[in-house]
């Protein structure tokens, strides 16, 4: 599958600013199955990029503009193909995995996916009552698979009693909000079992599909490390894996890992305009 996708983002200003000093993460990953062919970043007012790699591997784009202005518009462009197959419910959870996943290398080696963040912290009830619901965590796949159901079938997708500083203990009282949101709870969950996960930044093509949720600007889901395999993605928003239609920006502990674009200015107040564009430029041909 290959896509387009076009990202403007405008801040209005309240009043005139100046120094403006910003990051960007948009631009998607590459990997084993997801492949960047082409990305374009423009800016007004005009302004030269430097890129440098994070600590959990994503770019960053950084620019600073010391005029002075009342709008700023990131607008990137990127041209992506995926390719990518379901298999997290045929995975056998082997005893050789069992082996690893208890293992102090494999803990160690992931530590920074076990551990609580501030956005990622759920108390001990709210962990309780989600487990206790979908069971023993004894097989870590099967039990990230029924998390993610649980999550999709009792929290609610209301973009109207959450914001972008809510924490998962926070949301959790209110069993909705939106993807970030839903990450921010399966990750505390997981984590909580021993499971690494992280939280994943990007895309969700939704195309004709519209029991897909997610599309109107950035999408976030959660990838867990299965050994052997790798990480591999679940949506709990939508209750599927994700697959071909998800498009990977970038990865990290939590929403505060890979917000979009942060940035410090002197000046006023603001208002942020984001508008996503995915378009499907091809697709595998069905075998008759």
């Amino acid at each position: 599958m290959k896509y387009r996708i076009e990202h403007t983002n405008t801040f209005h200003y309240e009043t005139k600013v100046d120094q403006s000093l910003n990051y960007v993460r948009l631009k998607p990953k590459t990997d084993e199955c997801q492949r960047l062919l082409a990305y374009d970043s423009k800016i007004k007012p005009s302004s030269l990029t430097k890129e440098y790699v994070d600590l959990w591997g994503n770019t960053v784009e950084t620019f600073f503009i010391p005029e002075v202005h009342e709008k700023l518009e990131v607008k990137t462009t990127s041209v992506v193909s995926i390719q990518k197959s379901p298999f997290i419910h045929n995975i056998e959870y082997t005893p050789q995995m069992e082996e690893i996943f208890h293992s102090s290398l494999f803990k160690s080696h992931y530590l920074a996916f076990l551990k609580d963040t501030p956005y990622t912290f759920l108390f001990d009830e709210q962990i309780d009552e989600i487990i206790s619901a979908v069971g023993d965590c004894d097989n870590p796949i099967e039990c990230s698979i029924r998390v993610m159901r649980y999550i999709s079938e009792n929290f609610a997708y209301n973009t109207e009693v959450t914001g972008v500083e809510t924490k998962a203990h926070e949301s959790f009282p209110n069993k909705g909000g939106v993807c970030q949101d839903f990450a921010h709870v399966m990750l505390g969950v997981l984590r909580s079992q021993r499971i690494p996960a992280r939280y994943v930044s990007g895309y969700l093509y939704v195309g004709e599909d519209s029991a897909l949720v997610g599309d109107a600007a950035t999408h976030a889901w959660v990838e867990m490390m299965v050994p052997g395999i790798g990480w591999v993605g679940l949506d709990p928003t939508n209750n599927v894996e994700a697959l071909e239609n998800h498009i990977i920006i970038s990865t990290g502990r939590d929403y505060s890992d890979l917000s979009p674009l942060q940035g410090v200015y002197r000046g006023g107040g603001q208002d942020l305009e984001v508008k996503v564009s995915c378009t499907l430029l091809d697709a595998p041909v069905a075998q008759k």
